[in-house]
């Protein structure tokens, strides 16, 4: 598809509902509410669904209508795959009308369906097709769009980060979002919390591949006794990333009894992607992640095993 057909399409449809992926960051919830602001804008009915909200990011629902309707079109936003759905899967695996991502890994088969995977965030693609809508970038539709770029850029940062990364954030900036201080809240500000889980991470963390991988683990029972919740573990993918000669960073946050989430973080042409595929997920060239079953010790063992092989 083109962004003039998407947005000749958005423009033919009422009764929208817009989705995120589960454990939602700061791109599906940004893509979210723009999209829903900017249909708004234009006199439609249109809502966010979501199966959480970090706190950090409410900000992100001001000057957002809550409206009643009956859903007529059903839109997914930075949605790699149907199992991303979490919670909202069994109810909206089968009704999806319309696919905006930017994860080359994307295999939601749909007959409309733009995937653009130059895209240093799927924030990118809505800021495009809200100038192909003529709507107005207001301040609030910019803070949207600015925070899943910038969080999905490691605040322009990460090697996904292109010049038109850095011209959209800047019309953004003229729209008058709030760069510092969302910058300040995504990249400067921890919770006392948060500090005590990153101190007890370090205790986890293992070496591999003659010091070329590092491992880490975030179990039930960290986030239980530090009394926390999953909202303050965002972002410490990156942790085993930074270390001086890591090529691939693997976390692992326990979700259930058995059941792990696996974050990659690569360096130097690493394809993480192509590693998550092997145990059924995806993502990104330097970013991916995919959910593995077992006891802790086994998972890590075929992570390591593997990851020593991939590298």
């Amino acid at each position: 598809m083109t962004l003039t057909e998407v947005c000749n399409i958005l423009k033919s449809k009422n009764n929208i509902e817009i989705l995120t992926h589960a454990s939602p960051d700061g791109d599906t919830l940004g893509c979210g509410f723009a999209l829903c602001l900017a249909l708004q804008q234009q006199g439609k009915n249109a809502r966010v669904i979501t199966d959480s909200m970090p706190k950090k990011f409410e900000y992100l629902k001001n000057g957002v209508k809550e409206q009643n309707f009956q859903r007529e079109f059903v839109v997914s936003t930075d949605i790699a795959a149907l199992s991303l759905l979490g919670a909202n899967a069994e109810e909206y695996k089968d009704i999806i009308d319309l696919c905006i991502d930017h994860h080359g890994s994307n295999n939601i088969e749909i007959e409309n369906k733009y995937v653009d995977s130059t895209a240093a965030a799927a924030c990118e693609i809505i800021y495009s097709l809200i100038c192909e809508m003529d709507v107005t970038v207001t301040k609030d539709i910019a803070n949207c769009l600015y925070t899943g770029i910038a969080t999905d850029t490691g605040c322009f940062r990460f090697s996904n980060t292109t010049a038109k990364t850095h011209a959209i954030a800047a019309e953004l900036m003229n729209a008058g979002c709030d760069f510092a201080l969302i910058n300040k809240n995504m990249f400067d500000t921890k919770s006392k919390e948060r500090m005590a889980l990153e101190h007890d991470l370090y205790d986890t963390m293992e070496y591999f591949a003659q010091g070329r991988g590092a491992i880490i683990c975030v179990t039930l029972e960290m986030l239980e006794k530090l009394n926390i919740t999953s909202d303050d573990t965002e972002g410490i993918e990156a942790i085993p990333r930074m270390i001086e000669g890591v090529l691939m960073g693997i976390t692992v946050k326990q979700k259930a009894e058995n059941s792990y989430k696996v974050s990659v973080r690569t360096n130097d042409g690493i394809n993480a992607s192509d590693f998550c595929k092997k145990f059924g997920g995806g993502g990104h060239m330097a970013a991916a992640g995919c959910k593995i079953t077992g006891d802790y010790e086994s998972v890590k063992s075929r992570l390591i095993k593997a990851a020593e092989e991939f590298i």
